[in-house]
């Protein structure tokens, strides 16, 4: 894959976080809803408007938890699974508190964030049979932190997937967004996104964060690590061969969930996300909104577009009129400006 040097003036954090929460805002209102009933509420999905106010859902809101909680890890050093399980946790757990999560928020999400308060080890409440969205509709602010490891960017991303939703796809899916956004940031060209992607899952198909994990792997009652991970990796690679079948012959005009699938589950979830990206990968907006007039998890499918859409084209992807609308635009944008070179 090409990688150019970014603008100095891209501001890619700011493109990501920004575009994650329009993708949440435009599908938001539409999750739940198929494609006849979203079009006849409001009107041909080329044009769909942003509504007013700009209401974002739980993945907006965990999103801005876990950048939290990585800023509060990186406080005092290096990031290490030591350092961000406590502040991540502490950040999971307070959004599960708040009067203001009131979104729809995943049943997975709020059993595992219930037991984390509870118990001493996050590994038991960790909910090893689910590998919905929840886990990689959140991760993005990981690929924006400048100066990581590939291993600390792996781990970081698998871990605080694992806080919740322990399904080896669930933890897979979210590095393999992370990896996106890293690169789309870095100034990767998106037409070869998807090989980099195959060859990144591939050559971490083995490959288990000890460290970062612990013995998560036998929670989920896997035989080995190797073949916990495993796992995972091979759905996603199953997910990420869809994406390519499907953009070999475009339909743009199609629900892109027919061809890549409903995004209610985490691999299903990155891939229409990179379907809607990369079937208009220089207009940002017209991603969006074709991931929001989709018959599945609408408002995830659009946050990760939009994460992706972003990290290309970085802040100046986004109409002023509508960034400046977003709800939770102050605690977006203060987290941008600590990752924004």
């Amino acid at each position: 894959m090409t990688l150019t040097t970014p603008p100095l003036t891209k501001q890619a954090a700011t493109g990501v976080l920004t575009g994650l929460a329009l993708g949440d805002a435009l599908g938001f209102p539409t999750e739940f809803n198929d494609v006849p009933a979203i079009l006849a509420k409001f009107g041909p999905w080329r044009h769909m408007p942003l509504l007013e106010p700009a209401v974002v859902s739980d993945d907006t809101q965990m999103t801005i938890a876990l950048g939290r909680g990585i800023r509060t890890a990186m406080d005092s050093g290096l990031l290490t699974p030591e350092r961000l399980v406590g502040p991540v946790s502490a950040e999971f757990i307070a959004w599960y508190h708040s009067p203001d999560n009131n979104r729809a928020p995943g049943n997975t999400c709020l059993t595992a964030c219930r037991l984390l308060e509870r118990t001493r080890l996050w590994q038991e409440a960790s909910q090893t049979h689910s590998k919905g969205c929840g886990a990689n509709m959140r991760v993005a602010p990981v690929g924006l932190v400048p100066g990581l490891s590939e291993e600390q960017r792996a781990g970081a991303a698998q871990l605080q997937a694992a806080l919740t939703h322990g399904h080896p796809t669930a933890l897979a899916a979210s590095d393999l967004l992370v990896r996106a956004v890293f690169l789309l940031a870095q100034g990767a060209e998106p037409l070869g996104l998807i090989g980099q992607l195959r060859s990144y899952a591939l050559e971490n198909r083995g490959r288990y964060h000890t460290r970062w994990l612990g013995d998560l792997w036998r929670h989920a009652g896997d035989a080995t690590p190797g073949e916990y991970i495993q796992r995972g990796w091979d759905e996603c690679l199953a997910a990420l061969g869809a994406v390519q079948d499907a953009l070999r012959d475009p339909s743009p005009e199609t629900d892109p969930c027919e061809r890549t699938g409903d995004g209610w589950i985490a691999e299903e979830a990155l891939a229409t996300a990179l379907h809607c990206f990369l079937l208009f990968p220089e207009e940002p907006v017209t991603a969006l909104r074709r991931a929001a007039c989709t018959r599945g998890d609408s408002d995830s499918i659009a946050c990760l577009t939009g994460a992706l859409a972003g990290a290309h084209l970085g802040a100046a992807a986004w109409p002023k009129e509508w960034s400046e609308r977003i709800e939770y635009r102050s605690d977006l944008l203060s987290l941008a400006a600590l990752w924004d070179s």
